[in-house]
């Protein structure tokens, strides 16, 4: 029974569990009639000797629990205890041999048969109601005492030596107890701590949790393991963390009487796991960059791809600078400080651009480092941006440690010779600078940007107030970032300037401006790839040849960069050079393939087809390209193709169709083996022709047949200027992949006019000499080209002669108009004439001197019946040549 106030007049009882001292040790109680024997026997007495009450009464006790050497000495004590005497002593017992047996012989809850026990006896006299002596025994199970003896004394060892703090809260939540290891962190002795809640001892939001805590355990009985706990101890500033693990406390019948708490500092294992944490985001850092800076060859998208990285999983708040030389593509070192003469000798560091930022503060300027003020650096250079009006200032992503003002993107600026930007850019080592008193940021890490031991620019992160300082560790990963980054941006910065050469070797190797030629309207095209592509080998030529015909030619050098340009440009030049011997053009592809399979050989090595074929991969380096040669004949408007694996040329009709010439494509130039084939394609007045590489037609999002058939559909559109219609087809068609370059050649047919030539047939006698003079002048006069008579007169009479003399069969003259004059003179015989120097003595033998002298060129050519010999003379509104001088002719006799 308990006793629990109701009114300040009473007290009411009611029944509940003892929950006392009685819970834990075994006590029972019996008592003895008059006659020695049992007469009442409680329910303890049952549960300690395992008798039932019906069993036990009406027996000895000395006789029933009392071992047999030990009865007599019993039965002495049980008559004095009747004549009126207490005794208390250690009796030992045994459960009766026939075992513990309930009302129905069922065996009792305790122990089994012959079972021996020591208790502990106190056996008081007592009065029956007629006035007998008997006896009320109570007894005591020694057992359990001893055992709760061991556990209080084990339960105080562990509680009191303990390294782990531990406290015990009562059902009101307020300690009860705490040992000696929780004293010695939050102070005093361990009896000070009683009464004391955990508000005590933690800040209040901590406190609020951990007071959550223990009333759910203490309501539901659910054990609580590893709640963290922050806080700090007393007298103590840095902050530690606990590990408080609490689960409910049961009295011996199982009623709640409080919570138990055990607590673990478990700072360093904190931190450790902090350091773990900080240890797996650098190195997911580092993986990240690896795969997504450096993905492009622009220096400045390689910038914000490391802000991309760093913002906000590392800072803030940063910037990129990098130098303007080395965007601008100079090639004096980069950080150059100003010499005496410069004008901002000792004023900064080299001008620099601020190429990115990225930022997780508000829109509005953030000051990173110390502010400054007049005379505490040295004046701002050229390019450092002046203060502007008062004014919000635009967003920039703040304004960061060095800076007076923000810096836009974009602006070249100069960094103060004092500034630590201009320090880390001096020395190439990384500086840490405070955040200025009232601005957001915390501290900014200063980084120059270092690659193959040269400074390109410098990187700026700033982390804002609340968030962790820059540590050791973060300190190498900025610098491992930035490095990082400043290799791909050398690279890229290495690759352009490669590119921007390779594309300047290839340009100077095109036709410069727009070609003309006799018999054309000419325009064309060429577009190099992207900064991310190499350049390429594409290429085209219009190369003049005798009797006002051109050579078309285009080509694609299998391959990328210098390598492709430089076979690009021995190609062209023997692409010219075979072009001024007059070759067929399938001769002149011949010819080129023997060259381009002797590009990759060694020096010194044979070009024969034996050889090339001896060499193996190691020796030599395969080079491939695709060309069209075409030579057309204004005057016939016939036009030869030879085609070395290239696309086929475009022909547009005069009415609008678009038609691929079925030109044979033989194998690219540089395989070998195999001989090319040529086609004679008579040309239409104001038909275009089209010659291009695949770079135009021919890409990843577009398959080559819908390219064609798209440049087809593009080329219908008649009556525009032919550069119009160039710049038609490249708006129109998919130019802009990047891809490969592309090169487009685009001729329209205006052969000459019958006016424009004369064109003569003599028979082989003497008197066609004087003949072929009156048909020239009368031609000559014709055309009001009164002039060149005489000269005209001179060298087709020498050039006939010499066709009468040394040719054979009938002799042709021809006289061709256009933008210059051409005379030719055919004739069957194989054999050409050779010019050379006659002699003193000789008495010919200076006519092809003469015809030297006189005309601005001349030559021969074979052709299908024999040969021509022909000259050329500029117009007299033309830049004529020079009359020969006195002495000149005479140095001919």
């Amino acid at each position: 029974m308990s006793e629990i106030p109701e009114t300040p007049s009473g007290v009411l009882w009611q029944s509940s569990p003892p929950g006392s001292i009685y819970d834990y040790i075994r006590v029972a109680s019996f008592s003895i009639g008059p006659d020695g024997l049992v007469d009442q026997w409680s329910r303890r007495a049952v549960e300690l000797f395992g008798v039932t009450a019906e069993d036990a009464r009406g027996k000895d006790p000395v006789e029933a629990f009392m071992p047999a050497d030990l009865r007599d000495r019993g039965h002495r004590k049980v008559r004095e205890i009747l004549d009126g005497r207490e005794w208390t002593g250690l009796v030992p017992f045994r459960i009766p041999g026939d075992g513990p047996r309930g009302a129905h012989g069922t065996p009792g809850p305790q122990g089994t048969p012959g079972t021996h026990g020591i208790a502990e006896m106190y056996v008081m006299p007592s009065e029956t109601q007629s006035g007998e002596r008997a006896a009320l025994c109570i007894v005591v199970d020694v057992r359990a005492l001893r055992r709760i003896e061991t556990d209080l004394a084990a339960s105080q060892a562990i509680f009191g030596q303990s390294p782990f703090g531990f406290l015990l809260f009562g059902t009101d939540l307020t300690v009860k107890r705490a040992n000696r290891r929780f004293a010695t962190v939050f102070g005093g002795n361990a009896d000070d701590h009683r009464g004391r809640t955990v508000h005590d001892y933690l800040p209040r939001p901590e406190a609020d949790r951990m007071t959550a805590a223990l009333r759910k355990v203490l309501d539901t009985g659910e054990s609580v393991t590893d709640l963290e706990i922050v806080g700090a101890a007393p007298g103590a500033k840095d902050r530690r963390h606990w590990s408080i693990n609490l689960y409910r406390v049961h009295s011996g019948s199982g009623r709640p009487i409080g919570v138990a708490g055990l607590g673990i500092d478990v700072t360093r294992r904190h931190n450790a796991a902090r350091e773990a944490a900080s240890a797996r985001r650098n190195l997911a850092l580092l993986n990240e960059a690896g795969a997504r800076i450096g993905n492009t060859l622009d220096l400045e998208a390689t910038a914000r791809e490391l802000l991309d990285v760093t913002v906000p999983g590392f800072c803030d708040l940063a910037a990129v600078d990098l130098y303007q030389g080395l965007l601008t593509g100079d090639e004096a070192p980069p950080g150059r400080w100003g010499s005496p003469q410069d004008v901002g000798y000792g004023s900064g560091s080299a001008e620099l651009r601020r190429v990115a930022v990225a930022s997780t503060v508000p829109d509005h300027p953030v000051r990173v480092g110390k502010p400054r003020t007049s005379g505490d650096d040295a004046p701002a250079g050229p390019g450092t941006p002046a203060a502007g009006p008062a004014g919000p200032a635009p967003h920039t992503g703040g304004e960061l440690c060095c800076d007076e003002q923000p810096i836009q993107v974009g602006a070249v600026h100069r960094y103060p010779f004092n500034s630590p930007c201009a320090g880390a850019l001096r020395t190439g080592r990384v500086r840490t600078v405070p955040g200025a008193e009232g601005s957001l940021v915390q501290s900014t890490l200063v980084v120059p940007m270092v690659a193959h031991d040269t400074v390109v620019g410098l990187v700026q992160f700033s982390r804002v107030k609340g968030s962790e300082s820059f540590g050791e560790r973060d300190r190498a990963l900025a610098v491992e970032l930035a490095a990082r980054a400043a290799v791909c941006i050398d690279n890229a910065r290495l690759y352009r300037r490669e590119h921007e050469r390779a594309l300047i070797l290839q340009r100077s190797l095109l036709p410069p401006g727009d070609p003309e030629a006799a018999g054309l309207d000419i325009a064309c095209r060429y577009l190099p790839g992207t900064v991310g592509s190499e350049v390429g080998g594409d290429w085209f030529d219009v190369i003049e040849l005798p009797g006002h015909r051109t050579a078309l030619v285009i080509g694609d050098v299998m391959g990328r960069g210098l390598r492709a340009a430089v076979a690009m440009g021995e190609l062209r030049t023997a692409v010219r050079t075979l072009a001024q011997l007059d070759l067929e053009p399938a001769e002149v592809l011949s010819h080129l393939d023997e060259i381009a399979r002797g590009l990759g050989a060694p020096a010194g090595a044979q070009q024969s087809g034996r050889a090339h074929k001896a060499r193996g991969p190691e020796l030599s380096e395969v080079y491939l390209a695709t060309c069209v040669y075409a030579v057309y004949d204004p005057v016939t408007r016939r036009c030869a193709f030879a085609n070395a694996g290239h696309l086929p040329p475009v022909l547009v009709e005069p009415d609008g169709r678009a038609l691929l010439l079925d030109v044979p494509p033989g194998m690219p130039l540089g395989v070998g083996g195999e001989p090319f084939e040529e086609v004679q394609v008579e040309l239409p007045e104001g038909a275009l022709l089209a010659l291009y590489t695949d770079g135009l037609v021919e890409s990843r999002d577009h398959p080559l047949d819908e390219g064609l058939s798209a440049f087809r559909s593009a080329l219908t559109n008649r009556g525009r200027p032919l550069e119009d219609v160039c710049d038609h087809v490249l708006n129109t068609l998919d130019t802009r992949h990047g891809e490969d370059d592309i090169a487009l050649l685009m001729a329209r047919i205006q052969g000459l006019p019958s006016e424009a030539v004369g064109d003569w047939r003599l028979p082989r006698e003497p008197r066609s000499v004087g003949r072929a003079r009156e048909l020239a002048r009368a031609q000559l006069t014709a055309w009001e080209l009164e002039p060149l008579v005489d000269t005209v007169e001179l060298l087709v009479s020498e050039l006939v002669t010499n066709a009468l003399r040394y040719g054979e069969g009938e002799i042709r003259l021809r006289l061709l108009r256009d933008r210059t004059l051409v005379c030719e003179v055919w004739d069957a015989g194989l054999v050409q004439p050779r010019r050379r120097r006659a002699k003193d003595t000789d008495e010919g033998g200076r006519g092809l001197q003469l015809v030297g002298l006189l005309s601005a060129a001349w030559g021969s050519r074979r052709t299908p019946r024999g040969k021509t010999v022909w000259f050329e003379l500029q117009l007299p509104d033309g830049d004529g040549t020079a009359e020969p001088t006195v002495d000149q002719l005479l140095s001919m006799f």
